[in-house]
């Protein structure tokens, strides 16, 4: 038999007085679409006392006819879910679950029902309404949330009291300063109540807008209130449950009111944290009310009397300190481990690899950390990473997969995060083509501790098809002492959460620690506990490498030989190919003599540029990236120059033979000191001939002899043809009329 929702029961979790004139309407329409009768709409319309007029209902429901898109029972049912219903499988009994039903997570049966003695509840000695309701709006509140609550209220037919709507617009600190100040009348405060009917609160706080469940800004708190049973004995098992109660309230009739933490992130996750208690709860024979679960529900005020009875708090700060510490404790109650396997049984069909995310470095769904000093432009490596995901090429000489990934910005401004994406774009010469797999989350000045924000991303993220999520950088969501083990395992724990809850890879990065790292393993040079690098299944590391004049010298011919071989190629090609030899391409002094032959129209824009390529040559950095893998074998270092704002493999091997920084022998440190110093001592060849040309004949220019005589006599003899090459490598000639040698000039040929 099929089984079918009963519509009227799903309205006991909807309150008329909540909804809309047209929400009203629509549930009448629905219920008339499913067969049900207009007297089950008039009966549930009661409820909404202020709005309620007797046979609106019946001449209302002759109006709705049949239309092409009709209002069905799906509204009824999504509203119910709205307000906390949680449908049940199609093929269970819909009811209550028994004793000998079964909860799908565990048993969780903390509570011998038959067995607990009952725990008394004390009204207190001295009464005082406004320290009640002051302690209650404290513990629950922030002081600038705004609080709701209800001091009017109506009688329905049965002659009970109900309440409205109430107000909204006031925060927990303006009330608590107004309560002071009242003499002790809350009256003043709240507005008067009528002592037969009480007055009511809600526990969590709302936006100032209203008080439906969309109205609700923290979904901190849940309502767990049972009717069915005796005072003492409820009191006895929330306690026992070691439910995590902020407040604990006696509702001054049949029931105490728990307000227990929940802490969910979201209205999905409340439903369903709420659900779990609930469960729990009646497994544990509390009878819960269901109609509480919605996040604006109203609980009984503190400090207020009701029909002769006080409603006072009870106790705060009961059981477990949060949700999380109570909902581990009752997992633990049932070990819901797997069982362990046998090895047999998948040796001929083993279970499938999760597909690599970044070839032989890492697979998806898999956790990354790069690590590396500040100056090692690890944001720009990640935006580079992102980029290539998005566009699926290579990073750091690695084939990425293509997808879709988010960058979690936590440090940069977001005009600065947007335009770094442009930048690293341009530099790497990239057509963006796939910009939209891109997503940026800008989070600088909201981000909130790893544990806060994991659920806020998993919910945004969840229904985006991400194969990364890239975090940079996590010491703004560092939860705990990073030197500490366990802190540090709760932290990234919540990357596992990621990955788990979304199937992306987790990559984040983080700073190494302080001293030199060049003689450390890749995998203890981040900064804090060791679970930073044993966690992860890849860990990048860079280290900087200690470049040399010569190294930086050698760059700087390259850059400038390039330079000049675009604009013969652009300008003179046939020049190129018919006066340049191989070796002038590796030589910037002779494609500087050729630029003067075969470009000099262009010789001036050629130099402005190779001194723009100069400078940029002298603020790089050279890295060295090293690696612990879990799911690849280890990969051959690899070498980058970081040329803002963009990494560059080395793909010649000009970093090949430079150490890390610091990493160099001792032998070896004191024998480069012992270098640095003579070359401080030591002038340069130039400066020598310089000084030679100008001293060695009286101040008068020298022929070649005279330079020939001038060494010979410091105790340095030099060959004539020495001094030759000299004369053209620093700027001088020979006058053809007088023989002698003269600076030379712009214009002259030699």
């Amino acid at each position: 038999m099929e089984h079918k929702l009963d519509l009227v029961a799903l309205l006991s979790y909807i309150d008329p007085a909540y909804l809309t004139y047209q929400e009203w309407v629509n549930v009448g329409m629905a219920l008339k679409y499913e067969g049900y009768t207009a007297s089950d709409w008039d009966e549930w319309s009661k409820r909404d006392g202020a709005r309620y007029h007797p046979g609106e209902c019946f001449k209302k429901w002759t109006t709705f006819e049949g239309s092409g898109t009709p209002v069905t029972g799906a509204t009824i049912t999504q509203m119910a879910k709205d307000n906390g219903w949680v449908p049940r499988f199609s093929d269970r009994e819909d009811r209550e679950l028994g004793w000998d039903d079964e909860i799908a997570a565990g048993e969780y049966v903390v509570v011998d029902k038959n067995w607990i003695e009952g725990k008394e509840i004390h009204e207190p000695a001295a009464w005082n309404p406004v320290q009640q309701l002051t302690t209650y709006l404290e513990t629950l509140f922030e002081a600038s949330e705004n609080v709701g609550y209800v001091t009017d209220t109506w009688q329905n037919d049965e002659g009970k009291y109900l309440p409205t709507k109430g107000a909204w617009d006031r925060t927990a600190g303006e009330l608590i300063q107004l309560l002071n100040q009242c003499n002790g009348d809350i009256g003043a405060v709240l507005g008067d109540y009528d002592p037969a009917a009480g007055a009511w609160i809600r526990f969590n706080p709302l936006d100032g807008k209203g008080v439906k469940n969309e109205n609700v800004t923290e979904f901190r708190y849940a309502l767990v209130e049972s009717d069915t049973m005796d005072i003492e004995k409820q009191n006895a098992i929330m306690r026992e449950l070691e439910l995590p109660i902020a407040v604990m309230v006696y509702s001054g009739g049949k029931s105490l009111h728990a307000i227990v933490r929940i802490d969910a992130a979201n209205y999905d996750e409340y439903r369903k944290r709420v659900d779990y208690l609930y469960n729990v709860c009646k497994k544990n024979g509390l009878n819960i009310d269901n109609q509480n679960r919605n996040p604006s529900r109203l609980s009984r005020m503190p400090g207020i009397e009701r029909n002769g009875k006080k409603q006072f708090i009870v106790d705060t700060n009961i059981g477990k300190s949060s949700w999380a510490e109570w909902n581990e404790w009752i997992e633990g109650i049932n070990d819901d481990l797997p069982d362990p396997e046998s090895l047999t049984d998948f040796w001929e069909n083993m279970p499938v690899l999760a597909p690599p995310l970044i070839h032989g470095v890492l697979r998806q769904g898999h956790k990354m950390l790069m690590a590396g000093p500040s100056k090692a432009g690890k944001s720009f490596a990640l935006i580079e990473l992102s980029i290539a995901l998005a566009e699926g090429d290579k990073w750091m000489g690695w084939q990425c997969t293509q997808g879709k990934v988010l960058y979690v910005n936590l440090e940069l401004d977001r005009a600065s995060c947007l335009h770094r994406f442009r930048d690293v774009y341009m530099a790497l010469g990239l057509q963006p083509r796939n910009i939209g797999m891109i997503d940026i989350w800008n989070l600088r000045g909201k981000s909130v501790p790893m544990d806060k924000l994991a659920p806020k991303l998993i919910r945004r993220a969840a229904k985006k098809g991400y194969i990364a999520v890239i975090i940079d950088p996590i010491y703004k969501v560092l939860t705990g002492d990073e030197n500490s083990a366990d802190q540090m395992a709760h932290f990234t724990n919540q990357f596992d959460k990621i990955a788990t809850e979304l199937g992306a890879s987790v990559i984040y990065c983080h700073h190494h620690s302080k001293g030199s790292q060049g003689g450390k393993k890749s995998m203890d040079r981040a900064s804090g506990s060791g679970v930073f690098a044993r966690d992860p299944d890849a860990l990048i590391d860079l280290v900087e490498l200690d470049i040399t004049e010569a190294l930086l010298k050698q760059e700087e011919n390259k850059e400038t030989c390039a330079i000049y071989q675009w604009f013969f190629q652009k300008f003179n090609p046939d020049y190129l190919d018919t006066h340049v030899s191989q070796d002038d391409l590796l030589s910037a002094s002779a494609m500087e003599d050729h630029a003067k032959r075969a470009i000099l129209g262009q010789l001036a824009t050629a130099q402005e540029e190779i001194k723009k390529a100069i400078q940029s040559v002298r603020i790089r950095s050279a890295w060295r990236v090293e690696g612990t893998l879990r799911e690849y074998p280890k990969f051959e270092p690899v070498n980058m120059w970081f040329q803002y704002p963009i990494h560059r493999v080395d793909d010649v091997g000009s970093l090949k033979d430079i150490e890390p920084e610091g990493d160099a022998p001792a032998w070896k440190k004191a024998t480069n000191k012992r270098k640095d110093s003579a070359k401080k001592d030591r002038r340069s060849k130039a400066e020598e001939f310089e000084d030679a040309v100008n001293n060695c004949n009286m101040g008068e220019p020298p022929s070649v002899k005279d330079l020939q005589d001038w060494f010979s006599s410091t105790g340095k003899p030099i060959a004539e043809r020495t001094i030759r090459d000299w004369i053209t490598k620093y700027g001088y000639r020979i006058d053809k009329n007088k023989g002698v040698i003269v600076k030379k000039e712009d214009g002259d040929d030699q």
